[in-house]
This record gives structure tokens, C-alpha cells and sequence, in this order.
């Protein structure tokens, strides 16, 4: 007699497939390569999307509604009927799911259970409860834990441990430096080192199996944020792991490897058929820190031309609508307080830069400035990827923004000591009081497909 067993494949990311006893349940089904517009999955991989439309599943769970766990480009292939399982705070979402045609779209709530046939699938507290979620994933007598994306505070450690033991544990394994990437000059080259309670918190859940489990992912080949982003490699996970629990075994699922786990073994299994791998797949970084970022007019050589009519929509935004809107976006510390005079940069296709001069009251308004006092906050940006953002969802990661590239006076280098990056202007304007717009630039394709055809 066969051993009640689950098979866990890989999709992307935290992007997984469940099967037990012929139920299948799919989790931040993410089917684009790239994704999220510029996010080449690292190892590469092909989506056979024709096979992809005909699988399905019993189920569907979305831990968060961030581009690379939830796409409507990805949602799109799967039959309508599929039972739709969201995290999030945001009734938003769930409207443009439905309007996708999926009928039967329900809300997680944390510590709640969901039944699918043999499944019981358990959504935990993550650290952001705002954003994003946990899985607890029971099945076959078996207990895994799909940590996604979140950091795990003290409070969910303790009630994690609790519901233990851990068969397996996907554990997000790198750190990611979207931010620092900003404004590399500002930034130290983070040393390639676990965080501090990573190890601690493997050693209270000690799984049997730790599966490392991140965003992999380059961007274009002439990209330098393909040395900057991740400075935690597989190999220096698997070790450091691997010598604090010797009784554990790290194991490396890449796009497409399924294993079949059961209460004693965790052996190999069939790959699944829609995801082709490309080239080596047992890839790992070479992180370089900050090493030598070009500067902005550089990077936006690398993209097409806008058309007319998309440049205008950028430098009206630039005019009209971001000085309009700044005073409605707060920051979350005091240095823009103070009046200060912001320069944003706007690079062409050529490497050439539209220049706008505000002038930032502590009221909270924005005006043409044409002065000649000394600039308090300076951003670049390609205008290929300010349009982006602006139509097309695009989301920080990818834009190539360049914050405070520059040394300022005295006086205000030693007030930025205690400003925040993400404080910028341009990033405020963008994205503070916007939800979805990733989502939203999707549906909005994808509705006008349907129509076209």
C-alpha cells in the first residue's frame, strides 16, 4: 500500500502546485516570463500557455496582491470557474477579478481554514498583515509552511511553532534591495549575510525539509541591477542552513521540478509539462553592491523612443498634474517640513534630460520654481518609465529611478541623514494614495482584447 504522500511543484517565485490523491491547488500562479514587465525568471523558463489553459485546478490561493504573487495576465488562462482564494485588505482587487469573469472569488481571513478535498489550507499572520499573508498547507497527514514573501514577528513564530511539526518549510531566502538601488550613492553595499533571525526562527519551526524559496529573477542583459538586487546566493543559504540544522535538509526546487513528500522521504517526481526550463537551470548571483551604477542618461538610451502623444502625457504630468497632486501625499518624515527646492530629471531615449524646478512648501504645495536657490532633492528618471508608471502600471522596481545623485550643501546633507528615500516626490505622487495599478493597466488590456475578438 502506497504512503499518504503530497507533490509539491514549482511554478515561480512562491508560485507552487499542490497534488493529493488527484486534487490540485495552486498557489500565486504567476505563468509570464517576464513578469511584471521586466522580470526575466532566473532560471530561465518557457510557459506553454495553450497546455496552461488546459489544466485545472481545484482551487487557486493568492497570498497578496503585489504583481509577482497576483497577475490578471495570468489569471487570465485559467478557466473561469476556478475557485479564487485572495488575501487582501483592498475590496478593489476583487472587483477586477470578477470583472475578468471569475465566479466564485472569496476573501481569506488569517487563521481561518479553507477545505479542498483532502486539503485544509490555512492562511497566517505575516509581519505587513496589511499586505500579505502566510500558508499553512495540511494534507496526507503532512504540515508545510509556505512563508511567500513575509518577515515572521515573535507573536506568529510562537503560534507557528505551536501548530508544528514541520514536514516542509518554503522559505523566502533572499533579501531583495529595491530601495537601496535608488539612490546607490547614498547606500551601502549590504554585505552578503542572513538576517540575524532567520536561523533562529528555522531552528524553532525545525522542519524536516527547507525548500529556498524567493523571487528569482534578472532584469535586461545590460541591466546593473542584475548585481545589485539579491546579495544572499542558494549556496550561502544552504550552507549557513544546513550547518545550523544538521537534521533538516535544504532542498532546490527550480521552475517546473515537482518532489513527491511523504512522512518518511521526499523523493523526485515528474516535472510539470507547461513549464519548459532554458539553459542551466542551478544559476546562482554574483552580487556586486553598488559597483559602478551608470548614470541615468545612460540607462534610458536603452529604451525606444516615446511616440508623441505618450511624451506629452509625460511632461503634462510633469506641469500640471504631479504639482497638483503633491499636496495630498504625506511624507513620513519631517525633512520636506522645510521648504525645499526639488529638480526631477526626465531622460529621452537620447540620453537628453527635461528639467523641472519645484518649489516644495511645508503646506504641502508644489510650484514652478525658476530661482536660483540651492536644489534640496533631485530624481531621475528614463520618461520611458515615468509613462510606464503612469499608464501601464509599471512598479518601482523596474523604473530605474535615481534619488539624490548628487551632493547638496552642508546644511541639507546633514538633514538627510534622517530622510527616507521613498519620501521622494515623484514616488509619493506616483504611488502612495494608488492601489492596483498594476492590476488595474491589465484588466484594462485585457477587457479590450476580448472586445477586439
Amino acid at each position: 500500500m502506497t504512503a499518504p504522500a503530497l507533490t509539491i511543484s514549482r511554478i515561480l517565485h512562491a508560485g507552487y502546485v499542490f497534488d493529493c490523491d488527484g486534487t490540485r491547488i495552486a498557489f500565486d500562479t504567476i505563468f509570464e516570463n517576464p513578469f511584471s514587465r521586466n522580470c526575466h525568471a532566473f532560471p530561465d523558463v518557457r510557459f506553454d500557455h495553450e497546455q496552461i489553459r488546459r489544466q485545472r485546478f481545484d482551487a487557486v490561493f493568492i497570498s497578496h496582491f503585489h504583481d509577482d504573487h497576483c497577475s490578471l495576465e495570468s489569471l487570465d488562462l485559467l478557466d473561469r470557474a476556478t475557485p479564487l482564494y485572495i488575501y487582501c485588505i483592498f475590496d478593489e482587487l476583487f472587483a477586477m477579478v470578477r470583472q475578468l469573469g471569475f465566479t466564485n472569488v472569496q476573501p481569506l481571513r488569517l487563521n481561518v481554514p479553507v477545505a479542498v478535498g483532502p486539503f485544509s489550507v490555512t492562511p497566517r499572520e505575516a509581519m505587513d498583515a496589511d499586505v500579505d499573508s502566510m500558508f499553512q498547507v495540511q494534507a496526507a497527514g503532512l504540515n508545510v509552511l509556505n512563508v511567500v514573501d513575509s518577515w515572521i514577528d515573535e507573536g506568529t513564530l510562537a503560534q507557528l511553532v505551536k501548530e508544528g511539526p514541520w514536514d516542509m518549510v518554503l522559505w523566502p531566502f533572499q533579501t531583495m534591495r529595491e530601495i537601496e538601488v535608488l539612490a546607490p550613492s547614498r547606500s551601502q553595499a549590504a554585505p552578503p549575510k542572513l538576517p540575524e533571525e532567520w536561523l533562529p526562527q528555522l531552528q524553532a519551526l525545525a522542519p524536516r525539509y527547507i525548500v529556498p524559496s524567493s523571487c528569482q529573477f534578472v532584469q535586461e542583459p545590460w541591466s546593473w541591477y542584475n548585481r545589485a538586487f539579491f546579495p544572499i546566493t542558494y549556496a550561502q543559504f544552504t550552507r549557513e542552513v544546513t550547518a545550523a540544522l544538521p537534521a533538516a535538509q535544504v532542498v532546490r526546487l527550480n521552475p517546473s521540478m515537482s518532489v513527491r513528500l511523504d512522512a518518511t522521504s521526499l523523493l523526485a517526481a515528474p516535472p510539470l509539462s507547461w513549464i519548459t526550463p532554458v539553459g542551466e537551470q542551478d544559476v546562482d548571483y554574483v552580487y556586486e553592491g553598488n559597483e559602478a551604477p551608470p548614470h541615468t542618461s545612460e540607462i534610458a538610451r536603452h529604451f525606444d523612443a516615446l511616440t508623441a502623444p505618450q511624451l506629452a502625457r509625460v511632461l503634462d504630468y510633469c506641469s500640471v498634474e504631479l504639482p497638483a497632486k503633491y499636496g495630498a501625499v504625506e511624507a513620513s518624515s519631517e525633512y520636506f517640513d522645510a521648504p525645499r527646492i526639488w529638480q526631477l530629471s526626465v531622460y529621452d531615449h537620447a540620453g537628453v534630460p527635461t528639467q523641472f524646478r519645484y518649489r516644495l512648501t511645508s503646506d504641502g504645495t508644489a510650484t514652478a520654481d525658476t530661482g536660483e536657490e540651492p536644489l534640496g532633492w533631485t530624481t531621475e528618471i528614463p520618461a520611458t518609465k515615468l509613462y510606464g508608471a503612469l499608464e501601464e502600471g509599471e512598479s518601482l522596481t523596474s523604473m530605474y529611478m535615481r534619488i539624490n545623485d548628487k551632493v547638496f550643501d552642508a546644511a541639507t546633507e546633514r538633514d538627510l541623514l534622517d530622510a527616507d528615500v521613498v519620501d521622494d516626490p515623484l514616488i509619493r505622487c506616483l504611488f502612495s494614495d494608488t492601489f492596483g495599478a498594476y492590476q488595474a493597466a491589465q484588466l484594462r488590456r485585457l477587457l479590450a482584447r476580448s472586445l477586439a475578438q
